[in-house]
């Protein structure tokens, strides 16, 4: 009964979702006795995950999954499960494991719990700690399906390295049209930098950047930290950066280890889509700003000032550190 874990990739690469989740997958395998294997569709470097305590990986390469698709990747790892015997499967929280965990669920007759923080507190009932009501309090759910699909939110339970040596097997798949019902016919991607998906550090900017042409104090500080850009609502709305940057409730959710926000008032959809990020600085020169009650430092003052003063200040340290 082989713990099952989906490591997801971009392009053939895995990326920290992948050793996340399969770092997850080892804990609870400890736990449970048992060992841990690895679905890695059309990836490269499978041995890789060896590395984070994944036991036997099973490469699906198949062009019918370049594209990613909910059903044709649950229909994946249900007939995995069912060749592992496996009834734990382990997924990410990224937006495509969010929208394949239901139908993998269904398919499985499996219990699903979303942004899992911790591993089980007792593997006989197998209750998961999970955030809920965006971010703003912690759940304990017990699953008592005898299949259970469990989603690790980003950035909570770590990378732990536990070298395996690592098994790879072919894994032929049988996957029908009734799969491939959406078709996907354009990915837009953000090329050359950071995601704000993979990132462990966001800056983000607001209105009170008062225009495009001032975005370089966010692509600097951030390019000095090696950190995702990010913005509000209303400036992907006014068409200042893409939509693919905006983040909040209606946008992107991130949960990095620091986000700042520049020039942010901290609405109430924006605070929700942050919530979990571990550490939040605000730089305003409003100091009534509602993110400063949810902000862990704050700077009041002009971001025209502070911004270009704090990315020298960074480049700096760095350059004694190097």
């Amino acid at each position: 009964m082989s713990v099952l874990v989906y490591t997801e990739n971009e392009n053939g690469k895995f990326k920290k979702p992948a050793f996340e989740t399969a770092s997850y997958a080892r804990g609870l395998a400890d736990m449970l006795g048992t060992t841990v294997t690895a679905v890695a569709v059309n990836a490269e470097g499978a041995e890789e995950l060896g590395k984070y305590g994944v036991d036997k990986v099973l490469t699906v390469n198949d062009e019918k999954l370049e594209k990613f698709s909910a059903k044709g990747y649950a229909e994946v790892l249900s007939q995995a499960a069912e060749k592992e015997g496996s009834t734990f499967i382990i997924v990410s929280s990224s937006a495509n494991a969010k929208y394949m965990a239901p139908v993998l669920a269904v398919k499985r007759s499996a219990g699903y719990a979303p942004n899992v923080v911790a591993l089980p507190e007792n593997d006989d009932t197998l209750t998961v700690k999970r955030t809920v009501f965006t971010n703003k309090a912690f759940n304990h759910t017990a699953i008592t399906t005898e299949n259970k699909v469990i989603g690790v939110s980003k950035n909570a339970y770590g990378i732990t390295e536990n070298e395996k040596d690592v098994q790879l097997e072919s894994f032929a798949v049988t996957l029908g049209d009734e799969q491939f019902g959406v078709e996907v016919t354009e990915v837009d991607k953000v090329t050359g930098k950071v995601t704000i998906a993979d990132a462990e550090i966001v800056v983000s900017g607001g209105r009170g950047l008062k225009g495009p042409e001032n975005w370089h104090l966010v692509e600097n500080l951030a390019e000095t930290l090696g950190a995702a850009t990010a913005c509000s609502k209303p400036v992907s709305d006014l068409g200042w950066r893409p939509h693919s940057e905006h983040v909040g409730q209606t946008g992107k959710p991130v949960a990095s280890n620091l986000y700042i926000a520049i020039g942010i008032s901290g609405a109430i959809q924006h605070l929700a889509g942050i919530n979990s990020s571990k550490v939040k600085v605000v730089i305003n020169n409003d100091p009534e700003a509602p993110f400063f009650k949810a902000a862990d430092y704050g700077v009041v003052g002009d971001a025209f000032e502070i911004v270009p003063e704090l990315t020298e200040k960074l480049k700096e340290f760095k350059a004694n550190n190097a």
